[in-house]
């Protein structure tokens, strides 16, 4: 029995010493895979200008949004308000879809009268500020004369936004089974709303930068619906990051929370310290493993906090820098054989603390301007674009954009310092003729040279 024990021993402690040696590396390995240990499905950190990713965590996972999906309706609705097709002070009268989900309060909702009237803004401020679901299909039949439609231009839309991961089964992020029947036609009833991080944050920079009005709402704390009125009702922004508000951060102003059973907690956020703006998704939230309202606002405050902490807005460039070595391109057909080119602004990017010498510029020459042998053809104008200056990372870690065409947002024009007229023809045939007897002596040089 002792040598039976003592073999048992040997070969729990072996089974121990294997498990030290092998599980426990790759549990720190992944531990160290993830230096911010977000706790979320998915999450990502961007630079809002130029759409660079500063972290990530299974952004290509498609996944439910919720009311994420208020961005791409908030997307639709600024775009028509610009394009004229909608008007702020355009009144609005409930359908019987629109009236019947408004009045289920176990949903975010602003109750709406059957028989009333409602500007857009209204409806749009209680969309942004509230998450009022019933405003929002009523802002879809206003934008596409009904939800149906409305999600046809949704989905349109995200494809021509060119982004990847999606689908959008109705304007608000609802489960479709509490639509009370009313879901867009052709949806099934347990359909939902999906994006990947990746989807989403390049929605949110595409609303930020087309749409940047989006924030003076979306930053708003408070609000009283039909202030004044029997309908009266207070709107407190479900996004608590917010000046004053119990999750405050420094610099939030938008944009989106979100939440559904299918999808869990989530949230687009977005803030702005000392000219930089970060933007950040996480979806699916968690806190110590629960899933809790306030899990979303804890892990996009690490993503803040790295973000801010590490990240700066550098000017690695000046105005008017020449690269060595390329200062000068050579003219055809000009007074001047050549020009001078520089670059026409600075060249600033947001970069990692200490990393401004782990990027190196790189010319990039427009091919349409630029004859075969690589030169300009006269006349060329001062300050004409003959192509762009861009960076190429040295460091270590990736260098990546939310999509391949953002790569041209680190970069600065490369132009012409000077006018280079064209030549007159007496000039271009003397050239010619120079060149002719050049070609010539060079020849007969060479030919005397055979001869010893």
């Amino acid at each position: 029995m002792n040598v039976k024990r003592i073999k048992q021993k040997i070969i729990i402690s072996f089974l121990m010493i294997c498990f030290c040696f092998h599980f426990l590396p790759f549990q720190a390995a992944k531990a160290a895979g993830d230096p911010l240990d977000i706790e979320a499905d998915a999450a990502i950190l961007v630079d809002a200008n130029t759409g660079r990713i500063l972290y990530q965590k299974n952004i290509d996972t498609v996944l439910g949004i919720a009311s994420m999906t208020k961005m791409m309706t908030e997307y639709l609705l600024l775009e028509a308000i610009k394009e004229k097709r909608v008007k702020w002070d355009q009144q609005y009268t409930p359908s019987d879809y629109v009236y019947r989900l408004s009045q289920d309060r176990a949903l975010s909702n602003v109750p709406l009268r059957k028989d009333e009237k409602y500007t857009v803004r209204e409806l749009y401020e209680a969309m942004a500020i509230y998450s009022a679901n019933a405003a929002t299909v009523a802002i879809a039949e206003i934008v596409g004369g009904s939800e149906q439609n409305f999600v046809k231009m949704m989905n349109e839309k995200a494809k021509q936004l060119g982004l990847q991961g999606y689908k959008f089964v109705n304007a608000t992020g609802l489960s479709n089974k509490d639509l009370k029947g009313f879901q867009p036609e052709g949806m099934g009833e347990h359909e939902e709303n999906v994006m990947s991080a990746r989807a989403i944050a390049t929605l949110a920079y595409h609303l930020l930068k087309e749409h940047p009005e989006v924030l003076k709402t979306a930053s708003v704390a408070h609000k009283v619906f039909r202030e004044g009125t029997d309908d009266e009702i207070k709107m407190d922004n479900w996004n608590w990051m917010l000046p004053g508000l119990v999750h405050a951060y420094e610099g939030v102003d938008g944009l989106k929370t979100g939440y559904t059973e299918f999808a869990g907690y989530c949230f687009t956020g977005t803030a702005e310290r000392n000219g930089v703006r970060f933007i950040t998704v996480v979806m699916n939230a968690k806190s110590n493993g629960k899933s809790t309202i306030e899990a979303r606002f804890e892990q996009t405050r690490k993503l803040l906090d790295y973000g801010f902490s590490n990240y700066s807005m550098k000017k690695l460039y000046p105005k008017g820098y020449e690269l060595k070595g390329k200062s000068v391109l050579p003219v055809v057909k000009g007074k001047e054989k050549s020009v001078a080119i520089a670059t026409d602004k600075p060249l600033s990017l947001v970069v990692k603390n200490g990393e401004e010498k782990n990027y190196r510029p790189v010319y990039v020459f427009d091919k349409k301007k630029l004859t075969a042998n690589g030169e300009l053809t006269a006349p060329v104008k001062k300050g004409e674009k003959v192509g762009y200056m861009t960076l190429q990372y040295k460091g270590e870690g990736e260098y990546s954009f939310l999509s391949p065409e953002m790569k041209k947002n680190v970069s600065v024009d490369i132009i012409a310092k000077s006018n280079v007229e064209k030549a007159n023809w007496f000039v271009l045939t003397m050239r010619g003729i120079g060149g002719l007897f050049g070609d010539v002596w060079t020849s007969v040089v060479k030919t005397v040279k055979g001869w010893f």
